[in-house]
């Protein structure tokens, strides 16, 4: 599409909403930046008006909608408003700021999508890629604006992206050339309303490939193997449980590779600095993405041994008084906290809660027994995960009202050997503005200990 001269409505103005309003700017559209937050919330307004961006705020821009040529919505905007619906109904285009993105990209692009694990393997695939291709842009949910990259990309380059559910719900011709599926489990149905909706999300990512293309995906996940049936790409399959004939598995210690003729042992997991068999997957499945890619393998396997991580990750904080301090601050629905807790090699005095996404947190707490010492609880949910753990016949449970509080009280609690682990399983809305903050805090109050 030509956005010379062309009107058009951005929704939103965290990071991706504003990095789309600049570049469609730079590219001769007649740009509204459109927020609930009034004008006294914004920092610095004046400078996006300066830059001939006009600005509507306080309020849904229903009253305007229908003199738009296009709306680009940022992905915390729920595609059932009444001024989307507004403009769908009268013929008018509605796209993600994905979609605007992906369709000014000129060089191949790689997206990685799933319930957890994404945003590890977002970042490991972006440094195999990094080593071959430096310019690479390591862009979307990850934190790092897609829109805002695009001007610096040239046909030699790649591109990296995390993809959230949220982010495809209005795409239209997106189609990387390597997508990958990690996972499926519960997740964010307070927007998408079923686990048929989200899995339809997740599956938008690999519905425009062709036979030319490459699709990741996890074995064993009943999910996800399934997927393998609805896609056109030439799957590559990783699996953590069972060898496999073609693609990458776990044969005890060791990632096998069997791809195109090559079989090969392609890391012993000792050599990985990275925790827990989730990881291992996310290892996989970034070498998967990577070889296809056609990545030299010692490239692969000198990144994967660098690798250390992400923060907010089953990130190791400090040791104080014998007792290992873990922040999981991105443990923020409850299948990355079990992966969580089962990563954990030590008694665990654990924080949980947070903002309630309307899922059963049943599977997390049943493993509370012989691993978890004391559970803390924070946010609106504490009460539902108390009795859900009560419910398996855990009963070592405080409630706290602050955040400070929970991590003082966990201090107390633990004794030499133990560990601290902050895997909330929910959301961070409500007490933080996201689960980075959350973290940051975790992090900030526990070296304050070793003082």
């Amino acid at each position: 599409m030509k956005y010379m001269d062309k009107r058009v409505l951005v929704c939103g103005m965290a990071k991706s909403g504003i990095s789309a309003a600049k570049l469609l700017n730079t590219l001769g559209a007649n740009v509204t930046l459109q927020d609930m937050k009034k004008r006294e919330e914004i920092i610095e307004p004046q400078l996006l008006e300066q830059e001939g961006i006009t600005l509507f705020l306080g309020a849904n821009p229903d009253e305007i909608v229908l003199n738009q040529d296009l709306i680009v919505l940022s992905p915390g905007i729920p595609c059932d408003l009444s001024f989307i619906l507004k403009a769908e109904a009268n013929g008018i285009p509605v796209i993600s700021e994905v979609e605007l993105a992906y369709g000014l990209t000129p060089c191949p692009v790689t997206a990685i999508t799933g319930t957890n694990g994404k945003t590890t393997t977002t970042t490991l695939v972006g440094e195999i890629m990094q080593a071959v291709k430096p310019n690479t842009a390591v862009v979307g949910n990850i934190g790092v604006s897609y829109s805002g990259e695009i001007a610096r990309l040239t046909k030699d380059d790649w591109v990296v992206a995390e993809i959230s559910s949220f982010q495809m719900e209005k795409v239209k011709t997106f189609c990387p050339h390597i997508s990958a599926v990690l996972n499926i489990s519960p997740d964010h149905l307070n927007r998408h309303k079923t686990m048929e909706n989200y899995i339809a999300m997740k599956e938008r990512v690999f519905e425009n490939q062709s036979e030319g293309d490459y699709c990741i995906l996890n074995y064993s996940d009943d999910v996800c193997r399934k997927m393998a049936d609805k896609t056109k790409a030439r799957v590559f399959f990783f699996s953590s449980k069972e060898p496999l004939a073609e693609g990458i598995y776990l044969d005890g210690d060791t990632l096998c590779l069997h791809w195109d003729g090559i079989e090969e042992d392609l890391i012993s997991v000792h050599d990985l600095q990275i925790l827990g068999v989730h990881n291992y997957e996310n290892a996989m499945a970034a070498a998967a993405m990577a070889v296809v890619a056609k990545v030299p393998l010692d490239t692969i396997r000198k990144v994967l041994k660098n690798f250390t991580g992400v923060a907010h990750r089953i990130e190791y904080v400090t040791t104080v008084d014998g007792v290992d301090y873990y922040n999981d601050s991105k443990g923020t629905n409850t299948d990355a906290s079990i992966r969580a807790v089962l990563a954990m090699r030590k008694p665990i005095v654990l924080i949980g809660g947070g903002y309630d996404k309307g899922v059963s947190f049943d599977e997390w707490t049943k493993l509370f027994q012989g691993r978890v010492k004391h559970l803390v609880l924070i946010g609106i949910t504490a009460q539902q995960i108390k009795d859900s753990a009560e419910k398996f016949g855990f009963q070592e449970v405080s409630f706290c009202q602050s955040f400070e509080e929970a991590v003082n009280l966990c201090r107390e609690k633990a004794e030499e050997g133990d560990c601290v682990l902050l895997s909330p399983a929910c959301a961070s809305w409500g007490m933080f503005d996201n689960y980075e903050q959350r973290g940051d805090m975790f992090k900030e109050q526990v070296r304050g200990f070793a003082k």
